[in-house]
């Protein structure tokens, strides 16, 4: 039986962005196991389970009755409960201003040589799950970059949709320091479609440190704090590409290992898609 790996932000994950490659997984008999950066359970997005919300850009729903109720159901369910504790799992780089660095910065890379080795090797791919949370808690985790890399190394497919595709521009090896998606080609929330303002957070997380939430639930943080398209564009380079598919209903992208999805829309097909990279051998796709 595969074994897939669903990583997911604390601080507020889009229904169906879960729901999609989920739905996909489930159908194809996978296992299914899940992790966010602390072990705490994920929260969606308030507005993901509405069928009313209107997206800004697009000037339109984007959440069908049947997405907010499965989302509600799976939120409601107990399926959530346990995820994996990825800072637990994967350890913290030293900073180079520790007194026994070079020794840590050994022991660091050795733990993660065995994650890799005797681990990851337990699953069949990785799934970067989107939402504007993922800008907080998954685009510049080191930590899951390891576990990306380490998924590279063992020649094993990662999805990522909207937001999430940002772990990967982002992921690149100590030394290199380059992008594991140069010269590749991808696609991921494109400008036309960010937010003026609205793009909000939800989670077990309060200003204070308590787990109390955010008073009302939410935070608004105006437009997205990085545009993602520009950050995919300049992390592609001169022989990548960026594929945005604008005015298109989907864009789902594969250019193995990587499979990307654009946004919302996309998520059914992004999930359909990565069960083909593994049971059919798809390896470009969209492009």
């Amino acid at each position: 039986m595969r074994h897939v790996l669903f990583v997911i932000s604390e601080w507020g994950y889009w229904g169906e962005e879960l729901i999609g490659p989920l739905a996909a997984c489930d159908e194809a008999g996978y296992r299914v196991s899940f992790c966010t950066p602390t072990g705490q359970r994920p929260t969606a997005l308030t507005v993901s389970m509405d069928p009313s919300y209107l997206d800004p850009p697009l000037g339109r729903p984007v959440t069908s009755e049947e997405m907010a109720a499965r989302t509600r159901a799976l939120v409601e369910s107990d399926r959530l409960d346990k995820p994996i504790d990825l800072s637990s799992w994967v350890p913290a780089r030293p900073y180079p201003s520790s007194p026994d660095y070079l020794r840590e910065l050994e022991s660091y890379f050795s733990r993660v040589d065995e994650i890799v080795r005797d681990e990851l090797t337990a699953y069949d791919a990785m799934v970067i799950v989107g939402g504007s949370g993922a800008m907080v808690d998954l685009a510049n985790n080191a930590r899951l970059h390891e576990l990306v890399l380490g998924f590279v190394r063992l020649d094993k497919p990662i999805a990522a949709e909207c937001y999430g595709v940002a772990t990967l521009a982002f992921a690149r090896d100590f030394r290199e320091k380059r992008s594991i998606i140069a010269g590749r080609h991808v696609t991921g929330h494109p400008l036309d479609y960010d937010y003026a303002d609205g793009t909000g957070f939800e989670g077990p997380h309060a200003l204070d440190g308590s787990n109390t939430g955010f008073g009302d639930g939410w935070i608004n943080f105006g437009a997205p704090f990085y545009p993602l398209e520009h950050i995919l564009r300049d992390a592609v380079g001169p022989d990548g590409r960026f594929i945005g598919n604008v005015g298109h209903r989907t864009s789902v992208i594969v250019d193995y290992p990587f499979v990307t999805g654009r946004s919302t829309a996309c998520a059914t097909e992004c999930g359909q898609v990565l069960v083909r990279v593994l049971d059919e051998g798809l390896r470009r796709y969209g492009w």
